[in-house]
C-alpha cells in the first residue's frame, strides 16, 4: 500500500490507541503520536512513548500539560462556574480542546495532513476533538480508526497480541475511566443500570461520606480576579492547589456526583464523577461573586454560564459565541477577589464565611443595629413610584376580589 503521509494520533497508551497506531500504519500512514499528562494519577510519559514507538509510530511526542490545562481551560471554566446541566463540572470535556489543539500544533510542525483519535462512534469525545481540531485548521482530515474499524473489544485484544503489543484483559477493569486534575469520570459496567448504587470500588478520589471523619475541616480559599491563588493562606500554583484540595475535600467525601446526563450524541447516560477540588472551588467562587458583583451582572452571568457549559460540553470551545462569553466573564472577574471559608464535612463543601476588600455588600446598609446608614425616610416615596404601574393597571382594569370574601376568619 502506498504512503499516505503523516497523521498525528492522540495516544494514551491504552488498547484503543495502541491498535490505532498499528491500523493506521497498515493503511499507509506514518504515525506520529501525542501523549499528554493533564493530571492523571497513573501516567508514565516515557513508558507511553516507548510503547507508541514499539507499536509502530515513527515519532512520539510526550508533554506535561498540567499547567496549561489549569490556566487555559480549568480556570476559565471556574470563572464561568461551568457546570453542565447544573451538575457536571466538565472534567473530561475541558481536556478535549487542549488535546485537539496539541494535535493541530504538531500536525503543523510535522507537515501532517491528518490527525486521529481513538474514540468510538458512540462517544461524545469524538465530536469534541473533531470539531475543535477543524475549528483550528479546517484543512486537516480527522481519522477515527476505532470508530471506522468496527472491531469488537475482543478482536482488538487479539489483533494487538498478534502484533506483539501487550493487551490487558478487560474483565479486570469493569469501568471506563477518564481522569485529569479537575476530576474523574466513571462509567460502564453495572453503572449503566441507574437502579444500581455505585459500588465503593468505583471511587478512588473520595471516601464514602458515611465513613468520613466525624469532625469537619475548614479551608480558606483566596481568589484574585476570579482565580484561586492561595489555600489556607499559602500561595500555590494552580495544579498544586487543585491536588492539595482534592486530597482535603476527598478525605471528607466531597465531590461525588451521580447523574443522568443528556449526552451530545442524542441519548441519556448514567454518569458518575469524583470532583472534590472542583466542587469545593465552584461553591466558593459562586459565593464570592454574590458579594462582589452587581445584581444585574450576576443575573446575566448566570444565564451565560449555562451557555458556556453547553458550548464546552458540545465541543464548541473554539467558537465565536464562546469567545464573546469569555470576554463578558473576564470583565466580571476583575472584581471577584477575596477569601471564602468552606466547611468540608460528610460529603459537603459548605461556605461558612467570606470577605472581600472591595465587596459591594455594605454592613452599614445591611445592619438593623447601631450605625444603620439606610435612608428609611426614602422608603415611602420609593414604594409609591415602584408600585405606580400596578396601581395604574388596577385602576383601569379593577380586579374581582369577591372570591376572597369566602375565606373564614
Amino acid at each position: 500500500m502506498g504512503k499516505k503521509g503523516k497523521v498525528v494520533l492522540a495516544y494514551s497508551g491504552g488498547l484503543d490507541t495502541s491498535v490505532s497506531v498499528l491500523w493506521l500504519s497498515e493503511q499507509g500512514y506514518d504515525v506520529v503520536t501525542m501523549t499528554a499528562d493533564i493530571g492523571q494519577r497513573v501516567i508514565d510519559l516515557q513508558a507511553a512513548k516507548n510503547k507508541a514507538l514499539h507499536s509502530g509510530a515513527v515519532k512520539a511526542y510526550v508533554f506535561d500539560l498540567k499547567k496549561t490545562f489549569v490556566e487555559k481551560y480549568v480556570w476559565p471554566a471556574l470563572k464561568a462556574n461551568g457546570m453542565y446541566q447544573g451538575t457536571y463540572p466538565l472534567t473530561s470535556a475541558l481536556s478535549r480542546p487542549l488535546i485537539a489543539k496539541m494535535l493541530v500544533d504538531i500536525a503543523h510542525r510535522e507537515g501532517a495532513s491528518a490527525v486521529a483519535h481513538g474514540c468510538t462512534g458512540k462517544g461524545q469525545d469524538q465530536v469534541r476533538i473533531e470539531v475543535c481540531a477543524t475549528a483550528l485548521n479546517p484543512m486537516l482530515e480527522v481519522l477515527a480508526p476505532v470508530r471506522d474499524w468496527h472491531f469488537s473489544r475482543e478482536a482488538e485484544v487479539e489483533y494487538a497480541i498478534s502484533h506483539g503489543i501487550p493487551a490487558q484483559a478487560t474483565k479486570s477493569a469493569p469501568y471506563s475511566i477518564d481522569e485529569n486534575l479537575w476530576g474523574r469520570a466513571i462509567e460502564c459496567g453495572m453503572l449503566e443500570d441507574p437502579w444500581n448504587e455505585p459500588p465503593e470500588d468505583a471511587y478512588q478520589l473520595t471516601v464514602n461520606p458515611l465513613e468520613a471523619p466525624e469532625r469537619p475541616d475548614f479551608v480558606e480559599l483566596t481568589f484574585e480576579r476570579g482565580i484561586p491563588v492561595a489555600l489556607n493562606g499559602e500561595r500555590m500554583d494552580g495544579a498544586g492547589l487543585i491536588l492539595k484540595l482534592n486530597d482535603l475535600a476527598g478525605s471528607h467525601g466531597v465531590g461525588r456526583i451521580d447523574m443522568i446526563e443528556d449526552r451530545l450524541v442524542g441519548f441519556k447516560s448514567r454518569e458518575v464523577y469524583e470532583c472534590p477540588a472542583a466542587i469545593t472551588l465552584l461553591n466558593a467562587h459562586r459565593a464570592l461573586e454574590t458579594i462582589t458583583l452587581d445584581k444585574r451582572v450576576l443575573t446575566t452571568k448566570r444565564e451565560l454560564e449555562v451557555r458556556f457549559a453547553e458550548l464546552t460540553y458540545e465541543g464548541y470551545w473554539f467558537s465565536p459565541l464562546k469567545d464573546c462569553i469569555d470576554a463578558f466573564i473576564d470583565e466580571t472577574q476583575k472584581y471577584v477577589s477575596g477569601t471564602v471559608k468552606v466547611r468540608l464535612f460528610k460529603g459537603q463543601a459548605v461556605v461558612r464565611g467570606m470577605k472581600a476588600d472591595k465587596a459591594i455588600y455594605k454592613h452599614d446598609l445591611a445592619t438593623y443595629s447601631e450605625g444603620d446608614a439606610f435612608d428609611h425616610a426614602a422608603a415611602a416615596g420609593f414604594i409609591k413610584i415602584w408600585g405606580l404601574p400596578i396601581r395604574t393597571w388596577t385602576s383601569t382594569f379593577p380586579r374581582n376580589n369577591e372570591e376572597d370574601l369566602s375565606i373564614e376568619a
